[in-house]
C-alpha cells in the first residue's frame, strides 16, 4: 500500500530570489559586454593613423609655441583626412603636404629643430565607449619641436584628427541616468 507523504513546500525568501535574479542579470550583461569588446573595434583600429605633437619641454613658452603651430597645421591635416576614403589615401594626402607642414612648423619654431615623421609610436591605453584600446605602438605621424620632451598628446586635444571616422563625444550638462541601475534600485524600494 502506498502511503501518502505530506509534501512540504519550502518557503522561499523573497529577497533571496530577487538577489539571485539580479546576479543572473548582471552576469548576462557581463557576458554580452565581453562579447562586444571581443568582436568590436578591432578592424577599425588597424585603419587609424594617429597624430602626436611634442613640444620642446613643459615650459609655458614651449607649450604656447606648440599650440600656435598646432593651430596652423590642424586645418591642413583635417583637409587631407576629409578628402580621403581609406588609410592609403590618407597616407598619400599627408605625404603630399608633409613638406608644407614641416616648413610651416620650422618657420614658427624660432630656430629650434623640428621633425615630422611617420613611425610606430607608443600610445597609452584609451577607452572609447565600450571599446578599450590597449597601450601599444600605433601608426602615427609625430611632429617634434626641439628635444620633444613635452608631455603632450595631440589626440587628447584633437580627437577628430586622430580618429577621423569616429564621432567626437560632446559633454552635456544633463544628468545621465542608467535604466538598469534605476530598475535595480526600484526592486529594493
Amino acid at each position: 500500500m502506498l502511503q501518502d507523504y505530506e509534501i512540504t513546500k519550502l518557503e522561499s525568501n523573497k529577497w533571496t530570489d530577487r538577489l539571485m535574479a539580479i546576479a543572473e542579470f548582471i552576469l548576462v550583461l557581463f557576458l554580452i559586454q565581453s562579447a562586444l569588446l571581443l568582436f568590436s573595434g578591432q578592424a577599425e583600429e588597424e585603419e587609424e593613423i594617429r597624430f602626436r605633437i611634442l613640444s620642446h619641454s613643459n615650459a609655458p613658452a614651449d607649450q604656447k609655441l606648440k599650440e600656435e603651430i598646432q593651430l596652423v597645421i590642424e586645418p591642413m591635416i583635417n583637409q587631407a583626412i576629409s578628402q580621403a576614403e581609406s588609410k592609403s589615401e590618407i597616407v598619400d594626402n599627408l605625404a603630399a603636404i608633409e613638406s608644407t607642414i614641416l616648413e610651416t612648423a620650422k618657420s614658427m619654431a624660432d630656430g629650434q629643430d623640428v621633425s615630422f615623421e611617420r613611425t610606430a609610436a607608443l600610445f597609452p591605453p584609451k577607452r572609447s565607449g565600450l571599446v578599450i584600446t590597449p597601450q601599444a605602438p600605433y601608426d602615427a605621424y609625430i611632429l617634434t619641436i626641439g628635444s620633444g620632451r613635452g608631455d603632450n598628446w595631440w589626440c587628447s586635444l584633437f580627437p577628430r584628427v586622430c580618429f577621423p571616422d569616429k564621432e567626437v563625444e560632446k559633454e552635456d550638462d544633463e544628468k545621465v541616468t542608467f535604466f538598469i541601475w534605476e530598475w535595480i534600485k526600484s526592486l529594493f524600494d
